[in-house]
């Protein structure tokens, strides 16, 4: 048996490469180039190259595997070109779900996320959630669910497509960082002066990569899985990273309508710069919402494993640290 992923190399996806590897699978991975692995340099991976956007490399590099997962996405909150966002997510879901299905692969796990299935507030939403940030002008988000109404209708037509849901993972290997790694950096460095109302669901992204294969096995075809583990309030949370850390938790509590307007001058200061900000307007309108989720069906129907978060911080804050992001 041959697995195929593609993102293997990225954060959740190297963590799950890992998981299958541990397991005694033969992973063929979809880099788009061979000279640059990133994080499944040295590992022992079949490396092919292709592109998401590029329908016939995607059908070639799915040829002889009998399973895949489809973990490569852009996760980010500010691009100079943020069409870029929505087409590697949607069209590229659309390109490699129709490689598996003029292929006959056995069955797809497709690596979704919370983002597709909106935030409801401080009672836990589970996999019934039904998207309501579309107003929040986050493309990553918008993408996310657009990219899962494809799924779901591939799921329609009968590929065996699995959908998991990861919400916030933190751990080692969280190279570009992701925004979620980026938050932890920020705030151990002292670059975030304050906190918004809100919350979100943390996970260890290991236990993501366990439920990844655990889906592949256990889980429906059709069917969603949440992979989380704790709710926390942002002031909680930001208080267990600085804690973790050997930081300081910003203390201000600051009003929505002022959070965004200094994310719009983040955001204009990466137009001009062409970096990073250190937050956009969609991401503080969406941060500022209780993303709260119920996983209880993961671990009751795949066995999804449970981490502590402070572990799980510990763990991203000395790879961060060893790997000078925290200099």
């Amino acid at each position: 048996m041959r697995t195929f992923v593609t993102g293997g190399s990225g954060f959740i996806g190297s963590a799950v490469v890992l998981e299958l590897l541990r397991r005694g699978q033969a992973v063929r991975a979809l880099v788009r180039s061979r000279a640059s692995p990133g994080n499944l340099a040295g590992l022992d991976v079949e490396l092919v190259e292709g592109d998401l956007l590029d329908g016939d490399s995607l059908r070639r590099a799915v040829e002889g595997c009998d399973r895949v997962y489809h973990m490569a996405a852009i996760y980010a909150n500010w691009l100079p070109d943020r069409s870029i966002i929505l087409r590697a997510n949607v069209e590229g879901t659309r390109n490699i779900l129709q490689a598996c299905q003029e292929r006959g692969v056995e069955r797809v796990v497709y690596t979704s996320s919370v983002a597709a299935l909106g935030a409801h507030g401080k009672a836990p939403a589970n996999e019934s959630a039904q998207f309501n940030l579309a107003g929040a002008g986050d493309h990553y988000y918008l993408s996310k669910y657009q990219a899962e109404q494809v799924a779901l209708e591939f799921a329609a037509k009968g590929l065996p497509v699995v959908i998991v849901n990861p919400t916030n993972p933190v751990g080692p290997r969280d190279v570009k960082p992701t925004p979620t790694g980026a938050l932890i950096v920020n705030l151990l460095k002292g670059r975030l002066p304050g906190y918004v109302e809100g919350g979100i669901n943390v996970v260890d992204v290991g236990d993501v990569a366990a439920g990844h294969v655990l889906a592949m096995e256990k889980g429906r075809p059709g069917e969603k899985y949440v992979l989380g583990n704790a709710n926390l309030s942002i002031r909680e949370y930001f208080h267990l990273i600085a804690e973790a850390g050997g930081g300081r938790a910003p203390a201000m509590r600051i009003p929505l309508p002022l959070a965004v307007a200094t994310a719009y001058l983040y955001e204009a200061m990466a137009a001009v710069t062409q970096k990073p900000p250190v937050t956009t307007p969609g991401w503080v309108k969406v941060g500022s919402h209780y993303s709260f989720w119920d996983c209880s069906k993961a671990i009751r129907e795949l066995g999804l494993p449970q981490t502590p978060v402070q572990e799980s911080l510990q763990k991203s804050i000395a790879w961060f640290r060893e790997h000078g992001y925290l200099k």
